[in-house]
């Protein structure tokens, strides 16, 4: 399997892009976050690349968006900026249910702005007590006549406080599947209450919301009642690959630091390049990363050729690209020495920004649940 020419331009494309790492040093306030997400949207929206999330009728690339399209966008952005990735991705997880199952006139209404970068959109369903078992998910939603009226809490929402657009997971019966439905929250809706912000271990806008009888019309239900667990799971089985995808330009972004480092450094009379062990090390580094790219690129493959049975693909390639990501950053700093942990070095913010990556959208033990069912039930072939 090799990639295409059209991705591998694109990709070409989003690495030269000048702009993207020109703020200067990362934020370090939730004021400044907010600024640079703002910055890196509008230049996203401004380059195209926010219509790889939305379908063409609504202003996309193309008629439905490419798995592989946001893949390739997705390793270039993360090899150049863990925030400009998270403002790309988070455009389409949060539109990406009206993508699937939203109406004409939501569609309509929505996804256009999503790709101008008019409108900055989220997901919300993580909650206390609910992270990556749906089913758990406590959040209430209770009809009365032309609204529903949301009553919950969720945690770890990205750009809590400064979307546009909520797609919010509530329950609308005690059905653990069947009782889960989706709406599409605006910030002004009477009830929704940004809680707090968050700071995690890289910069990204992140934080916590409460509902308190959250009024929202009957019309920004996504779907019917009852359909919100299927739009969820299709919503990140199909954004799960693309997650490896980062993983990978996170990894190839380390070992291009390491490899200007070993050249240029000298340590016993000799560049560090001459090592024996440090040879070794690279040579892990880079084939661990070429096995984690095959694997992504399949399982994004996979999907845009409508595969209904993707799900050990996609967990394969996310669960073994973000954990050998994570190896190779660490050797990373590990061979960059005491200035690999010191703030402002390159490795030392791979380091922060990486560690997210095994957790989003399922965590590594999530993904290994899911390889070891989908070969249990069908065999080991994939």
């Amino acid at each position: 399997m090799t990639e295409g020419r059209d991705e591998a331009a694109l990709r070409g494309r989003v690495l030269a892009l000048p702009s993207i790492e020109e703020a200067g040093p990362e934020p370090r306030s939730f004021e400044e976050e907010d600024r640079e997400h703002h910055r890196l949207v509008a230049l996203l929206a401004r380059e195209g690349l926010l219509r790889h999330v939305v379908p063409a009728a609504q202003g996309g690339a193309a008629e439905s968006p490419s798995n592989v399209a946001v893949c390739a966008i997705r390793e270039a952005l993360a090899y150049r900026s863990g925030m400009a990735d998270v403002a790309f991705v988070m455009q389409g997880l949060g539109s990406a249910a009206i993508t699937q199952r939203g109406d004409r006139e939501q569609r309509d209404a929505y996804l256009p702005r999503v790709a101008r970068g008019e409108l900055i959109a989220a997901i919300a369903l993580t909650e206390p007590g609910a992270g990556s078992d749906l089913t758990a998910i406590a959040t209430r939603a209770r009809r009365e006549g032309d609204l529903y009226l949301l009553d919950g809490e969720k945690t770890l929402i990205s750009n809590a406080g400064l979307a546009g657009l909520y797609t919010l997971f509530a329950r609308t019966s005690g059905d653990p599947r069947r009782g889960l439905t989706a709406f599409i929250v605006e910030p002004g809706d009477a009830g929704l209450i940004v809680k707090e912000r968050l700071l995690g271990l890289a910069p990204h806008p992140i934080g916590s919301l409460s509902l308190r009888g959250c009024r929202v019309p009957a019309s920004r239900r996504i779907g019917e009642e009852g359909e919100g667990f299927d739009v969820a799971v299709k919503v990140l089985d199909f954004y799960r690959p693309t997650v490896g995808a980062a993983a990978v330009g996170i990894a190839r972004r380390a070992l291009d630091e390491t490899i200007l480092h070993l050249r240029s450094r000298r340590q016993f009379g000799a560049p560090l390049a001459d090592l024996g062990g440090l040879k070794g090390m690279v040579a892990e580094m880079a084939t661990s990363i070429e096995a984690a790219a095959l694997l992504v690129e399949r399982a994004a493959a996979a999907i845009d050729a409508g595969g209904t049975r993707t799900a050990r693909e996609s967990a394969m390639a996310k669960y073994m690209a973000t954990e050998t990501a994570q190896k190779v950053v660490d050797h990373a700093v590990q061979m960059r020495g005491g200035m690999g942990v010191i703030r402002g070095s390159v490795v030392e913010r791979l380091y922060r920004e990486v560690r997210a990556l095994r957790i989003y959208e399922g965590a590594s033990e999530v993904q290994k649940n899911i390889i070891a069912r989908e070969i249990l039930r069908d065999g080991g072939r994939t």
